[in-house]
């Protein structure tokens, strides 16, 4: 197994009394013959529909910027051009702010996190496999790759990293390979999309490289991110700033390993963008479909927030620095602001006398017996670290978020 350099990282996210309704079906265009851009900005899309998915919140479904500021409350940052954005309390759940939340967009490789929270549970990390050619078919050309190498071995544990530091496709379909091929696996990701409610998403690659109808949205990605970061060795890869990755590998010699470090520049700083404080993950994309995408997760003080940007105007790296400043905007607002919706639990946790939050119904955060988080289970401990669920179906996961380390940063995909 190679050496790695790990800054975990984890999120609190509680159960939610939910809401609502499937979006209306987006089809997305078709992708350009290379399937990733070299500039970073997406072509323009058309506006948002007039109606979206009121999944976590009527006001979620509206168009526009959806904020409720209270007396003291800080303004929004200025000049934000992000299609769609969230800002979401990951304790409580509570959206504290959004833009076009559940529009449709093609996710780019934040599309990995939903395989990763789908697959990496039924892998063992120490088990080792041999790459064959044909678990490389189908990687597509400009496609972001770690390094895997055919005829080479690689344990579950290497190939999560170049998932999550690299952006590796080919990685992924090494993964997917092991777990029963590629159609599987994209089965078995919309299944698990379904249950997390994140039913804004269509998935038709795992990695995540452009194609047709292959969309998500910012509040899917949210609700994604919140059940990857459930998991610890999600944590562990989300939050890893470098690691050594396997390289050639000669009979009768010591393997080589090669260094990769995380693209996510608010992890490790590059390129003019500086660390964030409290930041603990999760993933960043960019294809010529999308354009930048990234979720978030970080923690100042007692507050842990999620953010969600897809596709803003400007240069790629735009979106971490739109990211940052909504960051800034969440941990000031705290308690300032109304919330607006709320991040839901998946369908098997639900417990609500509402029945699934698919089913259209307004919802009162504050009108859940009392609770503040409108949840109907209560966090009751942790046990080791290691996430445990209660009755009520509530979330419970380590309460510390290390800082990660900064690194130099790689080409960001």
């Amino acid at each position: 197994m190679s050496a790695k350099k790990t800054a975990l990282s984890v999120i609190v996210p509680a159960l939610l009394v939910p809401s609502m309704l499937m979006a209306p079906a987006y089809a997305a265009p078709s992708p350009p013959a290379d399937g990733k851009g070299g500039t970073g900005k997406a072509p323009q899309v058309a506006a948002p529909p007039a109606s979206m998915s009121t999944v976590g919140g009527t006001l979620l479904g509206q168009p526009g910027i959806q904020v409720n500021l209270l007396p003291g409350a800080p303004a929004l940052p200025a000049n934000l051009t992000g299609r769609s954005w969230i800002v979401a309390d990951a304790e409580s759940g509570e959206v504290l702010a959004a833009n076009n939340a559940h529009w449709r967009l093609p996710p780019a490789s934040t599309m990995k996190m939903l395989f990763a929270d789908t697959v990496l549970p039924s892998l063992p990390k120490e088990q080792v496999h041999k790459v064959t050619y044909e678990d490389m078919d189908g990687v597509g050309p400009g496609s972001s790759m770690v390094g895997v190498k055919e005829e080479h071995e690689y344990s579950v544990h290497d190939l999560w990293l170049g998932v999550f530091l690299k952006s590796g496709n080919d990685a992924v379909h090494v993964l997917s390979a092991m777990n029963g091929g590629i159609d599987k696996t994209v089965k078995d990701m919309q299944a698990h999309a379904e249950e997390l409610q994140a039913l804004d998403t269509h998935v038709v690659s795992p990695d995540g490289y452009d194609a047709p109808e292959q969309v998500s949205s910012a509040y899917d990605l949210t609700l994604i991110a919140r059940s990857g970061l459930q998991k610890q060795d999600f944590r562990e890869y989300c939050g890893t700033a470098e690691a050594k990755f396997p390289g050639k590998q000669e009979p009768g010699k010591p393997r080589e390993y090669f260094e990769i470090q995380n693209t996510n520049r608010l992890l490790t700083g590059a390129d003019g963008i500086a660390p964030y404080k409290g930041i603990a993950g999760v993933k960043n994309g960019n294809t010529s479909m999308a354009g930048a995408t990234f979720t978030g997760a970080a923690q100042q003080g007692s507050r842990k927030l999620l953010v969600t940007v897809m596709n803003p105007d400007g240069p790629a790296l735009e979106v971490y620095r739109q990211t940052a400043a909504l960051f800034d905007w969440g941990f000031a607002a705290a308690g300032k602001v109304k919330p607006v919706g709320e991040l839901v639990p998946p369908k098997s946790a639900d417990t609500s006398p509402h029945g699934s939050p698919a089913q259209s119904h307004d919802h009162d955060p504050s009108a859940a017996g009392g609770n503040p988080s409108g949840g109907v289970g209560t966090a009751l401990g942790v046990a080791g670290g290691v996430i445990v669920l209660l009755a009520g179906g509530a979330y419970f996961v380590n309460r510390r978020w290390p800082r990660g380390r900064r690194g130099k940063g790689e080409e960001l995909v």
